[in-house]
């Protein structure tokens, strides 16, 4: 079985040599390609099609969300990973809105990192607690019109809603409802809709910010 590609942005050497020694050991993973900049993140991506990114936020030239803007723009659907330093709220709620499978922090364990890596390949999304709690932090109660979409969404859909954020696949969710991974897929389409977004990652932000779901912590 081919290697699973990864794309390292970080603007600091000893933090692309770090990860990179973290996906030697990984016998599923390779590091196929490093940028210092946002610029020569678009270019790589291009060139090297990698099947995941993990990208810094802060860099020269072009930061990581311009980075993720450009690519949605040129309609690449690579999965990106924020590795970050900012445990900024906003920041946060922007990078899930712009599509990104997953937001970490530096000070990440391995076994996280792995298991986001894993999950954004999935077309799924995961999160740190330290990042639900400052997603929490935006809004501690819904508003009116917050609860009036709330009240559109169903039960169902609220669980998938739920089972989503904390990083399930649709398999996994099927087998907990007792349902077919297309009925899963349906429900996803309609939360879609209700929420007007096209992704995952969008509707599991939009979802916490408005005070839809609650993420255990």
């Amino acid at each position: 079985m081919s290697k699973k590609r990864i794309l390292v942005v970080d603007d600091h050497l000893v933090v692309r040599e770090g990860l990179k020694l973290i996906f030697e050991t990984e016998k599923d993973y390779e590091v196929v390609g490093e940028a210092e900049n946002g610029e020569k993140a678009i270019a790589l991506t291009e060139q090297l099609k990698p099947d995941v990114i993990l990208m810094d936020l802060n860099m020269p030239k072009i930061s990581g969300l311009e980075v993720i803007k450009a690519l949605n723009e040129k309609n690449n659907s690579v999965p990106i990973i924020i590795l970050t330093t900012y445990n900024d709220d906003h920041l946060i709620m922007e990078g899930l809105s712009l599509g990104a499978k997953g937001y970490l922090l530096k000070d990440a364990t391995r076994e996280e990192l792995i298991r986001t890596v894993e999950s954004a390949i999935r077309g799924e999304i995961l999160l740190q607690p330290e990042i639900c709690n400052s997603i929490f932090s935006l809004k501690k109660e819904p508003s009116q019109s917050n609860n009036s979409l709330n009240g559109a969404i169903t039960e169902r859909e609220l669980f998938i809603l739920q089972a989503v954020a904390r990083g399930c696949t649709s398999k996994e969710i099927a087998f907990d409802m007792g349902i077919s991974e297309r009925t899963v897929k349906a429900h996803l389409t309609n939360i879609y809709s209700k929420l007007n977004v096209d992704s995952r990652s969008e509707a599991v932000a939009v979802a916490i910010e408005q005070g839809i779901i609650h993420i255990e912590k």
